[in-house]
């Protein structure tokens, strides 16, 4: 499975660029602040297109450049208790936030929702672009968060112990988890996805983060604090 990695410009939120291989159709990932560029760098290089965006969650950081990615012809595919940030995020940050955005990046921050967006709900199985994945609800950080799980790994990792891989957007990273004091967090959701979704996935599990390093989900079983303490 060919797997890109480009980190934003802004909160080190990770975008992937995911197809079974150079050449073909493929899978944009929470498209982060100041990735267009990148993106479409990717793609040329490797002759891929885009098939669809999918959004691990709305937060701002994840789906800031869903919109020119998608262009006017490809989907978003977000949760549907997290559709209702598509319709403006930029409305949804505190004044510091914004404004320190707009002082970085040197002009309003504006926005403009995605033409095509699908919602996905718990365990939905999708194929597209030659991908199969497993779609598993996992609210806490935001009412409408998600793990893509699919089968296989990226090109050159070391498949003797691992087998599949999942994108955990902000539910799980390595050595921690999302936080849940934002608006729509939820610590006590957050506390049974990590129980009920998180902890049944298979110790052969690669996971893609939405910031941070790559782990596996055997690691972050055993070091994990927020895991030991469920476990």
């Amino acid at each position: 499975m060919f797997v890109r990695s480009i980190v934003a410009d802004a909160f080190g939120t990770n975008c992937y660029v995911i197809a079974p291989a150079r050449g073909e159709e493929c899978l944009v990932v929470d498209p982060g602040i100041g990735v267009t560029d990148r993106v479409a760098e990717v793609l040329a290089e490797h002759r891929l297109r885009p098939a669809a965006v999918l959004l691990t969650h709305g937060h701002l950081d994840h789906v800031w450049s869903v919109t020119p990615v998608c262009g006017g012809t490809t989907a978003a595919y977000i949760h549907a208790d997290d559709r209702y940030r598509l319709v403006d995020p930029v409305r949804q940050l505190s004044e510091p936030i914004r404004l320190a955005l707009e002082q970085q990046f040197g002009r309003s921050a504006t926005w403009k929702e995605p033409e095509t967006v699908v919602e996905v709900t718990d365990r939905q199985t999708l194929e597209i672009a030659g991908v199969r994945l497993e779609v598993a609800h996992a609210p806490g950080h935001t009412e409408g968060s998600v793990l893509f799980s699919l089968p296989g790994l990226p090109q050159g990792i070391p498949s003797d112990e691992l087998d599949r891989t999942v994108l955990s957007g902000d539910v799980l990273f390595a050595g921690s988890i999302g936080r849940t004091d934002l608006p729509g967090g939820d610590p006590a959701a957050m506390q049974r996805s990590l129980r009920d979704v998180v902890l049944p996935l298979a110790d052969s599990t690669l996971v893609l983060p939405g910031h941070g390093p790559a782990t596996t989900i055997a690691r972050e079983r055993s070091t994990n604090p927020f895991l030991r303490e469920l476990s």
